[in-house]
């Protein structure tokens, strides 16, 4: 069978309606400048915040996984580059003859190394480039004068239990953590959770102290690190309040603290700027273009994998860097496999097609999901369940407006989707069931589940609505309803006029989708010649 060709397609797709002006650039220095001086507002007085860039991860031999840094680490400085770390303190301080609010530790450019892996910014290059005054080798990080931690009332950071790859690549992280922690007497085989509940009970009062031991029970039930915890453990079966408070009189104090950061960064995340507003929705603009052109191409007989490379040609024809999540193309019973990244139906045939992508494009990803069916029409049983997702997520899209609680978008889709299921006969009115087994929503931004917080919605805000329904083979429930799986999926802008569709390029409707399928797609003039 011959087979779509659609890597030299670069000339057709110039002349697209889709090929037109974005915003090419990345975020400039100001703008990250501007992160930093806005977490600084937050931290206590007397504070130093550490945060490391991503080690170097190992694929096969001698050969890495592409380096993406922490995104943490990028939103404040726009730096990618490992063996770096960035230090942020609450106040202007002195070192030798120079103050500074920010100090970067960076790698060396190294003529040899860049020959092979790419040019390398040094010291120089990141205060020309990213507007740093004070910047060093990493070979200075915890020399005098440039850090004292013993001066500081508060060192943040977050949780450095993940393990670093011991190779080459990686030693100078691996030093300067190890300073790190031998300098603030970092609190080994702890969560973040656990250091949490520590300054509940030092916050806590002989009057209070029975309500504290209830809270820490309650996330005993949920992390198993809180009832492995010697200390929490003895706070709660503590039978009166003064052995309670004997208790909280034995917990050291601790300078070194390992949640408060990440709570700093949701805060300021969550929210996106104009700028950032920017990249998201050409994110989300390429991967819907990516969802139409398939819709175009999509042909009985076609594998999952060729379908991903469609979506994923189109992403790198607008120029994308990447992707922002590992794609996912399921077809059939293969649809209701949640996180399916296999991709490896040789073919599709007469069934639906659920398929969840998104562009990565400066940095900030999409996330867009449609289900089409491959022969172009919906049956009647995929019709009923298509229709019923989709009336859920237009519920949900509607709920997401300024000051609502995040929880109520999930709260209604499963409502609307648990009545629909009953109606259609598919579960019994009431009846607990998995067919929509996730979350609704989550936060979209530099990460595909964004960091940002689960009260009520703030404009400026990027979440996503992806309800689904899906039914494996097997179910027990008529077989017509069998392999069928349905997610629609996309991204939303709070404002404070109402909520905005980032990706509602991409059609929805059955109507629509039946529509867009039967026009033909640019790539069906190419063939490849058969390898046995």
């Amino acid at each position: 069978m011959k087979r779509l060709l659609w890597l030299p397609l670069i000339l057709i797709l110039v002349t697209s309606s889709y090929a037109q002006s974005f915003f090419e650039d990345g975020l400039p220095p100001e703008w990250h400048k501007a992160r930093r001086a806005a977490l600084r507002q937050l931290m206590p007085e007397n504070s130093v915040a550490v945060i490391f860039n991503n080690p170097v991860k190992n694929r096969s031999n001698d050969v890495d996984f592409i380096y993406h840094p922490n995104t943490d680490f990028y939103y404040l400085t726009g730096f990618r580059e490992p063996n770096s770390v960035l230090v942020i303190f609450s106040e202007k301080r002195s070192f030798g003859n120079n103050t500074s609010e920010e100090l970067l530790f960076v790698q060396p450019r190294d003529i040899q190394a860049e020959m092979w892996n790419g040019k390398r910014l040094g010291v120089e290059g990141v205060k020309e480039k990213l507007g740093f005054e004070q910047a060093f080798l990493f070979d200075m990080f915890g020399k005098d004068p440039l850090l004292d931690f013993n001066a500081f009332d508060m060192i943040l950071s977050f949780n450095l239990g993940y393990d670093v790859e011991e190779n080459s690549s990686n030693q100078p992280l691996l030093g300067m953590i190890s300073y790190f922690k031998s300098a603030t007497k970092y609190p080994e085989n702890i969560s973040e959770v656990n250091m949490q509940l520590y300054e509940l009970i030092r916050a806590t009062d002989l009057e209070n102290s029975a309500n504290v031991a209830q809270i820490i029970g309650r996330y005993r039930q949920r992390y198993p690190e809180v009832e492995n915890d010697p200390v929490l453990k003895e706070f709660m079966n503590a039978d009166s309040p003064e052995k309670r408070m004997a208790v909280k009189s034995e917990i050291p104090d601790q300078k070194m603290n390992i949640y408060a950061l990440t709570e700093m960064m949701e805060a300021l995340r969550e929210v996106k700027t104009v700028e950032e507003q920017v990249l998201i929705r050409k994110a989300s603009k390429i991967s819907a273009i990516g969802q139409i052109e398939v819709m175009k191409a999509a042909k009985i007989g076609m594998s999952e994998r060729e379908i991903q490379g469609i979506h994923e040609f189109i992403y790198k024809r607008y120029g994308a860097e990447s992707v922002g999540y590992p794609s996912i193309v399921g077809g059939g019973n293969n649809g209701c496999i949640l996180h399916y990244i296999e991709n490896d139906m040789k073919s599709v045939d007469k069934r639906l097609l659920l398929m969840d992508l998104g562009a990565e494009w400066k940095g900030y990803t999409a996330d867009v999901t449609r289900t089409i069916p491959v022969n172009g029409k919906f049956n009647e049983e995929e019709k009923a369940i298509y229709e019923l997702v989709l009336k859920a997520q237009d519920a949900g899209i509607a709920l997401c407006q300024e000051g609502m609680e995040f929880s109520e978008i999930g709260k209604e889709a499963k409502r609307i989707i648990d009545a629909g299921l009953a109606d259609l006969g598919i579960i019994k009115k009431g009846e607990r069931h998995n067919f929509f087994p996730h979350g609704t929503s989550h936060h979209l931004g530099l990460d595909v589940h964004d960091r940002g917080g689960f009260g009520p919605l703030k404009a400026g805000a990027v979440l996503t609505v992806e309800p689904g329904i899906y039914i494996p083979e097997g179910s027990n429930c008529d077989p017509k309803w069998w392999g069928i799986a349905v997610r629609i999926e996309d991204d939303i802008l709070i404002t404070s006029t109402g909520p905005m569709n980032l990706s509602g390029d991409a059609p929805r409707t059955i109507a629509a989708i039946e529509q867009m399928m039967r026009i033909p797609s640019v790539l069906e003039n190419w063939v490849l010649p058969e390898i046995e």
